[in-house]
């Protein structure tokens, strides 16, 4: 297990969560979706916060602000919690964004595969880098867990803080268009930014595709003066986007022969030069490929390296993560959660075997409006589909499953059955299984827990597929 030399502040000098607070903090009482920081203001003074910031339309009980008052605490209001955060984080770290190269990735897929790759290329070529993503997130070899693709502010400018303090010099970081709307991103300007590609996500959040598509779009305006936004061309829904003097834009294109092999590694040839990837696979992750590469020659890193950088590249934890099971199956564990993943991932894998079992579920509290579009593809290329619990929270598990199924055409409803349990489901994946047959279990990728409820439970796709067959 790797063990970290450094570990991070657990005290910050602002932030919007009491577990950092401690003497002299600024607490800033953000009204969130399930909470209002308010509540906590009376805990954060115990925990020695010296200064409250509040939104300017929150009424503070009366004894609390005579407590404040007595202990000589100020209170500031302001329009917009969230951008104080940001803005009173980044000053209290000494705007570290600004002493680092940033590059940032967004899009609906291929974010953090396209991240990963990116921060491999510039360690290849000798940078000190550092990595925020989805999975977990680095400083040069150190590890450190990830909660939110692209964390608060306050963690966030912490964080760049401590690439500087430790002679980091580039930061690769996913950018989230939740972070982008709720304002994570103020005071961050990038060298060099890239959009994979855009299709149905997210609708619990943002309401239309018009919504989500602005956030996205809105990256551009974290760029520094004249650098232009890095897109993936061939995208249907990015190649009519204008490029305009204010916000540039740089059009990348995968050439129709581009792809040598695709399975069971990947060769690609980008202008004569052919990048060997010995443990992705997929046209998809070609087009990781290609962006990645875009970014990495933003920070001047030449092919050569890049060449030996995907040579090396191990693949990523829960992304197409290969087990060769006991009884001769194959079994793969993925992250994908979008309609457009699901073709992606199991078109390839149909071409592989003549036997494909699918385990999956969706998600509580999120997009119900993909779950049938993933029940349709599921059903379409699967031989068997199994569903099951992914991260329920407060809905009914069997409720997602019947919204799920109201996708799958009628000829195609006797393959699909449904197993609550997820562990359960994975077992009986494996019975089904053969020599040859390919099970997937999409959906949770390197997750160590599953929400029920509003607790986490410890839960891992990949601990569950380890143990078959003993």
């Amino acid at each position: 297990m790797h063990t970290n030399k450094t570990s991070l502040p657990k005290i910050w000098p602002v932030t919007c969560h009491t577990d950092h607070v401690g003497d002299g903090t600024t607490f800033v009482a953000i009204k969130g979706f399930k909470q209002d920081g308010s509540h906590f203001i009376a805990q954060a003074i115990a925990q020695g916060a010296r200064h409250i910031v509040v939104q300017e339309d929150v009424q503070l009980d009366a004894s609390l602000v005579a407590q404040l008052a007595a202990a000589q605490i100020p209170i500031t209001y302001v329009p917009d919690t969230r951008q104080a955060l940001a803005e009173l984080s980044a000053q209290a770290h000494g705007h570290p964004a600004n002493k680092l190269f940033m590059i940032g990735i967004t899009g609906t897929k291929g974010k953090t595969t396209t991240a990963y790759l990116t921060f491999a290329m510039l360690r290849a070529a000798g940078i000190k880098a550092a990595l925020i993503s989805t999975v977990e997130n680095h400083i040069a070899d150190e590890r450190y867990p990830s909660c939110l693709t692209t964390p608060q502010p306050d963690y966030l400018h912490m964080f760049l803080a401590r690439c500087v303090q430790e002679g980091v010099t580039h930061v690769v970081m996913e950018v989230a268009a939740q972070a982008i709307v709720m304002q994570r991103l103020n005071d961050i300007w990038f060298d060099a930014a890239a959009w994979t590609n855009f299709d149905h996500e997210h609708m619990e959040f943002f309401g239309t595709m018009e919504a989500y598509f602005t956030a996205k779009n809105d990256i551009r305006l974290f760029l520094r003066d004249d650098i232009p936004l890095i897109i993936n061309n061939d995208d249907p829904e990015l190649r009519d986007l204008p490029s305009t003097k204010l916000f540039p834009l740089k059009r990348y294109t995968l050439p129709p022969d581009a792809c040598k092999q695709i399975y069971p590694s990947l060769e690609v040839e980008l202008d004569g030069t052919l990048f060997k990837a010995p443990h992705l696979m997929g046209t998809f992750n070609a087009y990781n490929i290609l962006i990645a590469r875009a970014l990495a020659h933003a920070a001047d890193v030449d092919d050569v390296t890049i060449a030996q950088a995907l040579a090396t590249f191990n693949g990523i934890a829960g992304r197409l993560q290969r087990h060769a099971l006991p009884n001769g199956a194959i079994c793969y564990i993925d992250y994908a959660h979008t309609p457009a993943s699901y073709m992606q991932v199991l078109e390839l894998l149909r071409t592989l075997t003549d036997h494909l079992i699918v385990v999956f579920g969706c998600a509580g509290g999120k997009d119900r409006l993909k779950r049938p579009k993933m029940g349709a593809i599921a059903a379409e290329f699967a031989d068997q589909v199994i569903l099951t619990a992914d991260n329920p929270a407060y809905e009914c598990i069997a409720a997602i499953c019947a919204e799920i199924m109201a996708g799958v055409a009628g000829e195609h409803t006797a393959r699909c059955v449904i197993e609550p349990d997820r562990a359960e489901a994975i077992a009986r994946a494996y019975r089904l299984s053969r020599a040859g047959s390919i099970i997937v279990v999409l959906g949770k990728g390197p997750d160590a827990y599953q929400v029920i409820g509003n607790v986490r439970l410890p839960y891992s796709d990949t601990a569950v597929v380890c143990a078959l067959g003993n």
